[in-house]
């Protein structure tokens, strides 16, 4: 752990595989498997995540489990095509919310629209998606496929990061920030080479930033503007700035598809489908003391008058003229696509 943040050159390039084998729809496969046989489990285990490192795949050597270590992620594209070729029951992601958004990205042009229950194994540093399903920090295999018998569905869209017209690379996450949630990341990765994680290493993140946002003076980390515009829906209009904005500046940015997170934050304000977002223009000292009110949910009219500003959309495009993260890891500036990505199905208790 080296306390920084993993920078990719550009968006992944992931194009269909070719399995090898007489592939048949995945459906077809399933229904051919005899009645009361064990579901067979596709597993993608990730053995650098937080707590895979030193110990071996659950169920390792059970017949009906399929793991998978892949060395790099250039090798899920062909794996996940094997894993779709047997028609697999279930897909297992044993990692933390990177290995998520990398499954879900390799696996796109693979299953399309049709992919297999998910089971999730909360393996990383972080892992926003395991509390917004409602997981238990140490959910084992077993205990995951005995729920699926009769526990609950939960479905979650993606949101997919692409680039029309570019070289056709994209990136299928769940939580994308700018702006100060850079900052924010990078600090939580201090966080982690000091022994914090999860909702532990988030408490103490956003304390000490809104600490440094509150005291700070002039351009330090936490108090700096970056470069970005955004444009929400199909007529892509910018989203208005307030009158503390600055023209083709804002403060910071948060996407998710998600519904619950860590602490109980609610920083999208009241339920809303779609893709999420909340901007704020500025570091004004007024909006960072209200934080901690804002992440609890508390939403009024007065705050875009300020520079807050919450909503949703199906389509959005942002311009960044710096870094942007996305699940954990940074993806270089550019202007982006964000789309609703496929409605997935996850095993929760």
């Amino acid at each position: 752990m080296d306390g920084s943040v993993h920078e990719f050159d550009a968006l992944p390039r992931v194009f269909a595989v070719d399995p090898g084998v007489d592939a048949v729809p995945l459906r077809r496969v399933h229904s051919a498997r005899a009645a009361g046989s064990l579901p067979l489990v596709g597993v993608i285990r990730n053995p650098r995540s937080h707590r895979n490192r030193g110990h071996v795949p659950e169920m390792d050597g059970q017949p009906n489990v399929l793991n998978a270590v892949p060395g790099a992620r250039g090798e899920l594209p062909e794996i996940l095509a094997g894993f779709a070729a047997r028609g697999i029951d279930f897909l297992v992601v044993d990692g933390g919310d990177g290995t998520v958004r990398d499954v879900l990205t390799a696996g796109a042009p693979v299953f399309g629209h049709d992919w297999p229950p998910l089971i999730v194994l909360p393996k990383g540093k972080t892992n926003a998606l395991a509390v917004d399903l409602g997981l238990p920090n140490h959910w084992s295999l077993p205990e995951a496929l005995e729920a699926a018998r009769g526990g609950r569905i939960v479905e979650r869209c993606p949101v997919v990061v692409d680039q029309p017209g570019g070289d056709g690379g994209e990136a299928h996450g769940f939580i994308l920030g700018a702006g100060i949630f850079n900052t924010a990341t990078q600090a939580g990765q201090t966080a982690h080479r000091y022994g914090a994680f999860n909702n532990l290493a988030v408490a103490l993140t956003a304390v000490s930033g809104m600490a440094q946002a509150l005291f700070g003076i002039g351009r330090g980390d936490w108090r700096k503007r970056t470069p970005m515009r955004f444009y929400v829906g199909h007529d892509r209009a910018e989203l208005a700035a307030s009158r503390h904005g600055r023209d083709g500046e804002r403060y910071s940015l948060l996407v998710s598809t998600l519904s619950r997170f860590p602490l109980g934050m609610q920083p999208f304000g009241k339920p809303r489908s779609g893709i999420r977002y909340s901007v704020i223009d500025a570091p004004l000292r007024r909006v960072v003391a209200m934080v901690p009110a804002l992440l609890s949910g508390w939403e009024t009219p007065g705050h875009e008058r300020l520079g807050v500003f919450r909503g949703s959309t199906n389509e959005a495009w942002v311009e960044f003229g710096d870094r942007f993260i996305l699940d954990g890891e940074a993806f270089p500036a550019g202007r982006y696509r964000l789309r609703m990505g496929p409605k997935l199905q996850f095993i929760a208790p």
